[in-house]
């Protein structure tokens, strides 16, 4: 067999030498839930922690927080500080909570909080465990262990890991104190500190349309747009401000339609959140 011969073999086999962890992780990365849920569950390896920890997430993606949940659970028993795992668990104990009956929703709402505050502890520098904390801190009440004041001190936790993220937090809670000229200041400042991040120039966009100036935030998206021309969540941002503020139905359809074309990844919104948008749309 000639050198050439030999790497296409080698190529073509690698695949092959994959475990089914690895293929779940890439049908997971493709937005193939279901099928990762598949392989792991005739799968030797899906019983393991990351195996584990790959069904919860695409169950979660799925919607089937209790599953997800049962997911998690099972990694975290076998990897007891992990931070990433702990907060998965308070990520959908927190959407049981909002998807369950007002009987259970408090109880599911506490787990969540126990669980974001343990993977915060576990490890301070974990970025999506501190914002998640945050906004858990920002919207719950008092009762459920949320407050204010709780989210202003975290917010110097977010300074140290992330500058830009730290003044999208003041944002937040100026906007909550219908402080808005303030609010709005701290989204140019996070835009100023990090240019490249699309997602800054949506959450300002998301903002003036909140605030009914539609022409600052049209030009917000289109600067989003211009940033990253494959970001596919421009499209649903744009899509959702439309719908909210009343205005041109018809736009907000075809960028939905648009959207639901794909491809997508697991940190777009749902194919599922876009179609319920696009039904609302429609009615």
């Amino acid at each position: 067999m000639t050198v050439k011969g030999l790497l296409f073999s080698l190529a073509i086999s690698l695949p092959l030498l994959a475990s089914d962890v690895e293929r779940a992780v890439a049908l997971y990365n493709r937005t193939e839930y279901q099928a990762a849920i598949s392989i792991l569950k005739n799968s030797p390896e899906g019983q393991s922690a990351s195996a584990q920890e790959v069904a919860g997430k695409a169950w979660y993606q799925l919607g089937d927080f209790k599953k997800a949940v049962e997911a998690f659970e099972r990694a975290d028993r076998l990897q007891p500080g992990n931070s990433r795992l702990k907060n998965w668990l308070g990520r959908s104990w927190g959407r049981r909570a909002e998807t369950s009956n007002p009987f259970m929703a408090p109880g599911y709402a506490s787990k969540a909080r126990r669980y974001f505050e343990e993977a915060v502890k576990l490890n301070p520098r974990n970025h999506e465990a501190v914002n998640d904390l945050f906004s858990y801190y920002l919207e719950a009440p008092g009762f459920l262990g949320g407050g204010m004041d709780k989210a202003m001190a975290l917010s110097e936790q977010i300074r140290t890991n992330d500058p830009a993220e730290y003044h999208f937090a003041l944002a937040q809670i100026a906007e909550r104190r219908k402080q808005y000229d303030l609010a709005e200041g701290q989204l140019r400042k996070a835009i100023e500190l990090a240019p490249k991040q699309v997602g800054r120039i949506i959450d300002l966009a998301r903002f003036l349309a909140r605030r009914g100036k539609l022409s600052d935030a049209e030009k917000a998206f289109q600067l989003a747009a211009k940033t990253d021309p494959k970001n596919r969540q421009v499209l649903y941002a744009q899509a959702e401000a439309y719908i909210e503020s009343g205005r041109d139905p018809g736009k907000a359809r075809q960028l939905l339609q648009e959207y639901i074309k794909g491809p997508l990844t697991p940190e777009d919104p749902s194919l599922e959140e876009a179609r319920k948008l696009l039904e609302r749309v429609s009615n």
